[in-house]
């Protein structure tokens, strides 16, 4: 039996459970009566701060969550206009807005040392918060399933066909239609019933508002305007290997333009990190050895420098 339009899905008892027990939601007061909703897992002293895409929400990460070995503090947050996140005031934020956002929560947290991942629309705003906010306190880059994003010069025609998509799903104002017409393009065949109902549920409880800003500054930016970052800064960009949102040959660009290799995942579609989070801890474990060689690198120069 098919749900009446207008009925947002349930996540089971059980899930329900896992995302109080191992995800938490909580709010953080960044002043001026706004606030950042946050989830947050892990109790080591490594910071991965994971942002999350257009369709998606805090809640995402939840697989990574119960798979977080020791060492590990996760910090994913609902990106403003999502969950009980508030808003951005302008009509069409930039990624930078976004991340000054970010930066904001980061300051009131007190989180310093991170790592930072970004999939899909959140590359985009990791990539201006690497570029332009950074002072050193993120030490290395993950970029998931990366959105380059249309706007480059030339895609006009793209840009508007896009927006023009997008805003048909949701003319409605019912959400949980639009769920069920796109969260199937996040997970790849092999996906399992749980990680169907995990990303149809987050997607089904978008605010269409906060919606509407992300396609705004998805269809303005492009990514590749905040790459290649500094050598001292680790880089990695993956993708499922069976994504049809941003197909593996899109993201070999983004990897090109970091002078990196894409990272393939198998069995995996958009949103590799619900389908396959194993491989993307195991990624990250490899980001985190670059990052502490590097450091190693800059302490001896430092010591023969002295």
């Amino acid at each position: 039996m098919n749900p009446l339009p207008g009925t947002l899905p349930l996540l089971s008892a059980r899930e329900t459970r896992y995302l109080q027990a191992c995800l938490p939601l909580s709010t953080v007061d960044i002043g001026r009566g706004r606030q950042v909703a946050v989830r947050c897992a892990g109790d080591g002293e490594q910071w991965v701060v994971c942002l999350h895409g257009i369709g998606s929400g805090s809640a995402s990460w939840l697989r990574v969550a119960q798979q977080l070995p020791p060492g590990l503090r996760l910090l994913a947050w609902d990106a403003p206009g999502y969950g009980l996140s508030t808003p951005l005031e302008m009509d069409k934020p930039t990624a930078l807005d976004y991340a000054r956002r970010l930066q904001e929560l980061l300051h009131v947290l007190e989180v310093k040392d991170f790592v930072l991942v970004g999939h899909s629309l959140g590359a985009l705003m990791a990539g201006a918060y690497a570029r332009h906010l950074d002072q050193g306190e993120m030490q290395a880059l993950f970029l998931m399933s990366p959105a380059i994003g249309y706007g480059r010069p030339g895609l006009e025609q793209r840009r508007q066909a896009v927006w023009d998509q997008r805003m048909a799903q949701v003319a409605s104002g019912d959400m949980g239609l639009m769920a069920r017409q796109r969260h199937q393009r996040l997970l790849s065949e092999q996906a399992t019933s749980e990680n169907r109902e995990l990303v149809l549920w987050i997607m089904a409880s978008l605010h269409l508002a906060g919606y509407q800003q992300a396609v705004q500054m998805l269809c303005q930016e492009d990514l590749l305007t905040y790459l290649p970052l500094s050598s001292s800064v680790p880089v990695a960009v993956s993708c499922g290997e069976v994504d049809v949102v941003t197909t593996p040959e899109a993201c070999a660009g983004v990897a090109r333009a970091c002078s990196q290799h894409l990272q393939l995942v198998p069995q995996a579609g958009h949103a590799s990190y619900v389908e396959q989070p194993g491989a993307m801890l195991e990624a990250l474990q490899s980001l985190l050895g670059q990052t502490q060689a590097l450091r190693s690198v800059a302490t001896t120069r430092s010591s023969h420098e002295q």
